[in-house]
């Protein structure tokens, strides 16, 4: 078994406005990440686990080791954290931002605080981004999964708890269930580890299909054919269109998994990956698959991320994510359900006559009650963002319109 060492607690002040983990690790970003108990989500990283919890106020932080940690260095978890989640990135802004420049967004903010953008290591982002060609999220995180453990290497076991007790308000709960379970985190592959001879056939055995031979060549392109560290080139030297077209060089990356590449670990924040989620986005709330556009063509494609480029400006990719998040089966609950009725009734209320010069004039006055009744479902979430409780609010407004109509008798 793993020997474990792990570090005290410790905090960042941060709302959920800025990050909500709940839904930010549940999106289709990352695909490692696990809830190791109800509060808590952890992740292997080069050389230890990462585990987080939030408060209203706090993201909690804890990292395990397999070897005692330098008592003499300072940890760098903190650091670790701050660049992952792109800490530096002040996230309500954004929001008034785009929510000023597009009501759709708006909308839809309200319900999906905090979803933010990570900042992952390419490498681990390319290949789990190819592993996502024709999959749902469960299937990739299962392959994913399956590849480091097979070519990663053990860097801590963390106890996962069925039941954890909500967290306060200043620090995590530490109490676990009565029937905690053992699971042992791994890295993520290194390129080298994924350029044995065997590594396709390995991974077909494991069920990734015709992924496993796209994994193994990118895996090969990268080691022999690219200068050492050319994906933080990408990053730190080139610009979107250059960092995109250099990507689509490898094995089983196209337009999408390219943006998603460039979008989640390359600080291209103006990418857009266009899936059919986000297709479905832009036919139904902006207009797209009339004309020209009726089909997610290469041209179409771009016309979408220009599109949201235009909308949101040179963030757009941030934007998109809290839309295509929104659009998600998972979080569909998060989805306000609100219904207006408008009901009208016309009375009659009076007939007057008028005897005038020996013509009578009749006046009749009608009044039309307009009632609306707006139901509206309001959800109260706790720290972690899940809706809590949940009631009904119901507004009636009503309205008199009077007219009157004269005609000769």
């Amino acid at each position: 078994m793993v020997k474990n060492y792990a570090t005290s607690w410790g905090q960042l002040p941060l709302s959920i406005n800025q990050l909500c983990l709940a839904t930010v690790l549940r999106c289709g970003q990352s695909f490692r990440w696990k809830a190791s108990g109800p509060d808590e989500w952890s992740c292997g990283f080069p050389d230890r686990v990462i585990s987080l919890r939030q408060s209203p106020t706090h993201l909690h932080y804890r990292a395990t080791y397999t070897s005692p940690p330098d008592l003499v260095a300072k940890d760098n978890t903190e650091d670790i954290v701050k660049d992952y989640f792109n800490l530096s990135v002040d996230l309500a802004t954004l929001y008034k931002k785009w929510s000023a420049a597009d009501p759709n967004f708006k909308k839809k903010a309200g319900e999906f605080r905090g979803v933010r953008m990570l900042r992952q290591d390419p490498w681990e982002c390319l290949i789990g981004f190819i592993c996502s060609s024709n999959n749902n999220i469960s299937r990739i995180g299962q392959m994913v999964d399956k590849l480091c453990q097979k070519y990663g290497k053990p860097v801590g076991t963390i106890i996962h708890t069925s039941t954890n007790p909500p967290l306060a308000s200043s620090s995590p709960s530490t109490v676990n269930s009565p029937t905690p379970t053992q699971v042992t985190y791994y890295s993520f592959p290194s390129i080298e580890a994924l350029t044995a001879p065997d590594v396709e056939s390995t991974l077909r055995e494991l069920g990734f299909g015709y992924r496993a031979g796209y994994i193994a060549r990118t895996a090969l392109m990268v080691h022999n054919d690219r200068p050492k560290g050319f994906l933080n080139t990408l990053r730190d030297d080139k610009d979107y269109k250059e960092a995109h077209e250099a990507l689509l060089e490898f094995m089983g990356v196209g337009p999408k998994v390219a943006d998603c590449v460039c979008l989640m670990s390359l600080d291209k924040m103006g990418a857009v990956p266009v899936d059919t989620h986000v297709w479905q986005i832009a036919t139904r709330d902006y207009k797209f698959g009339k004309g020209k556009h009726r089909s997610l063509t290469k041209a179409v494609y771009d016309a979408v991320g220009d599109h949201f480029r235009d909308l949101w400006g040179d963030t757009a990719g941030w934007a998109h994510s809290v839309l295509f998040t929104a659009d998600l089966r998972t979080f569909s609950d998060r989805l306000e359900n609100t219904k207006t009725t408008t009901v009208k009734t016309k009375v009659k209320v009076e007939v007057k006559e008028e005897e005038e010069e020996d013509i009578i004039k009749k006046e009749e006055v009608e009044e039309e009650v307009v009632t609306k009744v707006e139901t509206k479902r309001v959800r109260k979430r706790g720290a972690d963002g899940e809706v809590k409780a949940e009631t009904t609010v119901v507004k009636v407004e009503e309205k008199t319109e009077r007219r009157t109509r004269r005609r000769r008798g």
